[in-house]
Formats: C-alpha cells, sequence, structure tokens
C-alpha cells in the first residue's frame, strides 16, 4: 500500500507542480526532448493548491510564519545542519567507516549518531528567558526550553541539552569540574527543588558542546506540561567542595554569541511520517479532466516509450518557501512513467510476475491488464526547517524519491 501512496503523491505533484514567473506561476512539462517547457499558467488556485498537497505531505497544518534567515547562524540551526549534511552522505551511500569518520569531525558521540539513526524527527529547542520562583541554590545557572511544539504521539528516542564551553572564558587555570542537571520540581510547600538528572566532567582547558542526558525531563514535561519549570545547572569541583558559577569554567549560558548559546534537541520516533489520504481524499483533488489539460500530448507522446524513471523536481524557493524552510533547496521527486510491451527487455527490471502477465495480456488483451510501470526502489528525503523563532526541526521522509523503475 506504501509504494501505491508513494506513486499517488509524484503524480499529484507533477500535475500540479508550480514555478514562479514574476507575480504568476506556470507549469513545465517534459517537450520529449530533455527539456522543460510551459504548458500553461497557473491559477491562484493550483498555486495554493500544491503548496496544500506539499504541507501535508510534510506533516504541517499551516505553512509556519516567515523567519529571519540570520537566525541559521544560531547554534541549534548548525547543530541540525550538521546532522542534515551526515544523513546526506547516507543516502549518496556512503561507506559506515566514512560515516564513522563524518561523525567524529563533526563532534557527534557514539550514543548520539546511534540516536540519530533512531530518529525519524529531530527536534530543537533555544533557551528561552523565563521566569522561575527562587531556589536554595544560587550560584548556578537556570534555564528554560518552551517544548510546547513537540507532538506527543512521538516516541521519545532520547534528549540533550547541550552547553558550550570556551576554555578562553574560564576564570580558573587548572582543576577538573563536574556539571551537573537538575529538574526543578515544586514542593507541598510551593517552593521548588532540584531533582537530578545527570552530569558530566570536564576540566578548566576543555573548548568544545559537552552534552548531558535529560531524556527523564523532557519525557515528564510532556507527560504533564504544567511540571515545566526548567532545569538547573550546577558546577562543582570534583570533589564537590564548593559550587561555582557556570561562567567562572567558561560555560556560555544565556548571555554570549549565537553560534554558542545552550539548546535543548529532542530525538523522536515517529509512527508515522506521512499521514496516507484515503482513496476518497485524492478523488476530490485531482480530476481526471485536470490530468489531461496538464500532460496534453505529452502523455501520448511518452506512451509509446518504455518503462523509465523521469525528472520531477519541485522547488520550494519557487514556492516562497526559502524563509522557513533551511534545506534542502527543492525536492527531486521523480517517477516512473512508459510502457511495459512485449518483449520486457532487461532495461525494464520487470518482475517474473510481470513476464507472465505480460504474456497473458498478449493472448487476452480485453480480459488482462498489461503489466505497470512503477517504482522498484524508494529512498528518503530530510527536510530541515523552522517551526517558530525558537524552534527547528529535522524531519525525515521516507519512500519519497524515486530510485529505479521497473515493470509490475
Amino acid at each position: 500500500m506504501r509504494l501505491t501512496l508513494s506513486v499517488l503523491v509524484c503524480v499529484v505533484l507533477l500535475e500540479i507542480a508550480s514555478v514562479s514567473c514574476g507575480p504568476k506561476a506556470a507549469i513545465y512539462v517534459d517537450n520529449g526532448r530533455g527539456q522543460t517547457a510551459i504548458d500553461r499558467m497557473m491559477t491562484k488556485d493550483e498555486k495554493r493548491e500544491i503548496e496544500m498537497e506539499i504541507l501535508n505531505l510534510l506533516g504541517l497544518p499551516n505553512r509556519p510564519r516567515k523567519i529571519n534567515k540570520a537566525t541559521v547562524k544560531k547554534s541549534a540551526p548548525k547543530f541540525l545542519m550538521d546532522i542534515y549534511r551526515t544523513l546526506l552522505e547516507e543516502e549518496d551511500d556512503e561507506n559506515e567507516h566514512q560515516r564513522a569518520k563524518r561523525s567524529l569531525e563533526l563532534g557527534f558521540s557514539g550514543d548520539e549518531q546511534k540516536k540519530i539513526d533512531q530518529s525519524d524527527v529531530i527536534m530543537t529547542f533555544e533557551s528561552i528567558n523565563h521566569h522561575v520562583d527562587s531556589v536554595r541554590h544560587e550560584r548556578g545557572k537556570r534555564l528554560w526550553f518552551d517544548v510546547s511544539e513537540l507532538p506527543v504521539a512521538e516516541d521519545i528516542v532520547g534528549a540533550e541539552l547541550r552547553i558550550y564551553q570556551n576554555e578562553s572564558l574560564s576564570r580558573h587555570r587548572s582543576g577538573n569540574f563536574t556539571v551537573t542537571a537538575y529538574q526543578l520540581i515544586d514542593t507541598d510547600a510551593g517552593e521548588n527543588e532540584l531533582d537530578y538528572i545527570s552530569e558530566i566532567n570536564t576540566n578548566f582547558q576543555f573548548s568544545g558542546w559537552l552534552g548531558l542526558n535529560v531524556t527523564k525531563c523532557l519525557s515528564t514535561w510532556v507527560a504533564f506540561p504544567t511540571s515545566n519549570k526548567g532545569i538547573y545547572l550546577s558546577v562543582h569541583p570534583t570533589d564537590k567542595s564548593h559550587e561555582v558559577r557556570p561562567e567562572d569554567i567558561g560555560l556560555v549560558t544565556i548571555r554570549g554569541e549565537e553560534a554558542t548559546q545552550p539548546f535543548m534537541v529532542a530525538f523522536l520516533k515517529a509512527s508515522n511520517n506521512v499521514k496516507p489520504r484515503t482513496t476518497r481524499d485524492v478523488k476530490t483533488r485531482v480530476k481526471k479532466s485536470d490530468i489531461t489539460s496538464v500532460y496534453g500530448r505529452n502523455i501520448d507522446q511518452e506512451s509509446r516509450s518504455s518503462c523509465k524513471i523521469n525528472t520531477l523536481y519541485i522547488s520550494f524557493k519557487d514556492l516562497k518557501w526559502q524563509d522557513w524552510i533551511i534545506a534542502p533547496e527543492g525536492y527531486a521527486a521523480y517517477f516512473c512513467h512508459g510502457e511495459c510491451n512485449f518483449p520486457l527487455n532487461a532495461h525494464m527490471n520487470a518482475s517474473n510476475h510481470a513476464i507472465v502477465q505480460t504474456l497473458v495480456h498478449l493472448m487476452s488483451p480485453t480480459k488482462y491488464p498489461k503489466s505497470c510501470c512503477a517504482p522498484t526502489k524508494l529512498s528518503s528525503i530530510s527536510v530541515l526547517y523552522f517551526l517558530d523563532d525558537h524552534n527547528v526541526v529535522l524531519k525525515k521522509y521516507k519512500q519519497m524519491v524515486v530510485k529505479t523503475c521497473g515493470c509490475r
């Protein structure tokens, strides 16, 4: 069923794919000579339709509002961009050794790479200035993250608080330290107490990102949204003799450059990336007359060609979505088209069933249909986009790109 839906989606996108042309938009088709040509100009309703189709495919109810592109320079988008590049290399069939090398170059631990591989959605949450009632410990730093946009239906693979340590900002010239994350919780007396979450060791010479496991925090906040009072960050020398300010060992908390701001990252496993439509839903959106008007003579001309893969590209820039989609610039979907006529040559990648069906069709063409040209291998794509000013999402979409076609 998934294969059928993927093929159907590709057809829908092809029929109403838009390319901006000043204030108007046009439908481009293959002229049969490896070139694109304008078939006709699109109406505003058709352009709106393609936008809604793709937003539905991305699992978004509405188009995110325009985001200042300078936000890409912040630490969270840069982190997800690094992950996005590793996923691109996976799609290019990079071997395991190269992937491991790339992960080390980007500073990903083995545990982080495992979470990336297991996740369908990766979301980041920027630290926001948020009033929290006082706690007994005041030398540490309180951080708060708005996780209200996190999908409740998706499983949490893990969550991490990432905070940058800059050795040049450290006031200590020696020593080892333990950075501890606590969850702020309410007590019966109405005060905030600290619940231990995790810790990591560092020293005054270290420069780079520290990652603390805060999966327990995120799980609690999703289950009980009003319990989100934030995280308390505490720093001690390893002998636990006294507490020091995080800034004293060079930790960047609230104030600092955008590229080193603290953030939380959530690794999520989706039960179903793409919400499938029923056959009835599709029929209400795409009419047979629309298919004929778009394809025109081209589909008749191409019907005599053998089954093969064809180019299909949707430009996000042409849809004017570059203000919220960070990467990629467009969606290269491809599609399968052509005849599965006897004899089925090797390049048609025909299944044994297709060969038998073709022979039976030759004997009784009105009773048995020919085999169909369809995708035989599909790959995924990753889309990196802003959900709002503070949250960035990296989402993997399975079975989105046609890699090979064949008669089935």
